[in-house]
């Protein structure tokens, strides 16, 4: 599933195209995803202006200038691709999806086409009023997002006191951190040198405040979210820009999916393991990673 560098790469491709532009048609080729779409779906994009493309966590918002948002999730397998003869010369990759699973088609104003694809079809779509946003079912309960200087260390001991479930655990829980998932955790405890199967509240002193642990933590979360929204992502599986061109950061992963490699760590002579936790794969160094 795309993580929130690859959705936050998404909105940044989509936004040169959709802000500003009036939705002139819409095609709905079916007639649900992993949801029914909702009543009168097509009727309350016609006709609108895309006034603003945002995000909160994995969730796409696109402010209508109805005063509704238009909210969209990539699922395990999404993809939105630009069309057009003014989008030809933007993709360096060809497209590979295939025609078939191509469920919804927004003709814009400017002649540009912005296609959802979508061959698992698990992602969704949605319409709220904007004064309904936060209380959405989906975006509710968020937690803080992952970028800039608002997750530091004092917000990490301030969520993470008194837990005792495991620090990946705790960092995957969307109502404490929005956007997080499974491969840039990994990364995050490697460079911060923390063990996945540390209690959460391990990092915090008994005072409330945050550890050195917790400071290592947050400056790592950062740069990890930073530097893979920089490289346009990780393309693994499903997962392409909008432009059809491949996000690079799995290049840069010193831990995920490296299973038997040497610990990129210097110094640091372990191997890169795999052990599953609630269900998903986590890569670490047992050496290091304390």
């Amino acid at each position: 599933m795309p993580e929130l560098p690859e959705v936050e790469t998404v909105r940044r491709g989509l936004q040169p195209a959709l802000e500003g532009a009036r939705i002139v048609a819409v095609e709905k080729r079916r007639d649900k995803l992993r949801f029914a779409f909702p009543e009168r779906f097509v009727e309350r994009l016609e006709g609108a202006t895309v006034t603003a493309l945002g995000r909160r966590a994995k969730y796409l918002l696109a402010d209508l200038s109805t005063g509704e948002v238009l909210i969209a999730h990539l699922g395990m397998s999404g993809s939105f691709r630009i069309e057009g003869e003014a989008a030809i010369g933007d993709f360096h990759f060809p497209r590979s999806k295939d025609a078939a699973h191509d469920h919804v088609v927004f003709h814009l104003g400017s002649g540009l086409r912005v296609v959802y694809n979508d061959p698992r079809r698990f992602g969704l779509m949605d319409i709220v009023p904007r004064a309904d946003l936060d209380a959405h079912p989906l975006l509710a309960g968020l937690g803080v997002e992952p970028t800039g200087n608002a997750l530091d260390a004092a917000l990490l001991a301030h969520l993470f006191s008194g837990k005792a479930a495991p620090l990946k655990a705790a960092l995957l829980d969307q109502r404490l951190i929005a956007g997080l998932g499974n491969i840039y955790v990994c990364e995050a405890l490697s460079r911060a040198g923390l063990s996945p199967r540390r209690a959460a509240g391990s990092i915090v002193k008994k005072d409330g405040g945050p550890t050195k642990r917790a400071e290592r933590l947050a400056t790592a979360i950062r740069e990890v979210i930073a530097e893979a929204i920089a490289a346009g992502g990780s393309s693994l599986n499903d997962y392409i820009h909008v432009d059809g061109e491949l996000g690079y950061f799995q290049h840069s992963f010193r831990v995920y999916d490296r299973e038997g490699a040497p610990c990129p760590t210097p110094g640091c002579r372990g191997t890169v393991a795999r052990i599953v936790q609630s269900g998903r794969s986590t890569f670490w160094c047992p050496v290091c990673q304390r």
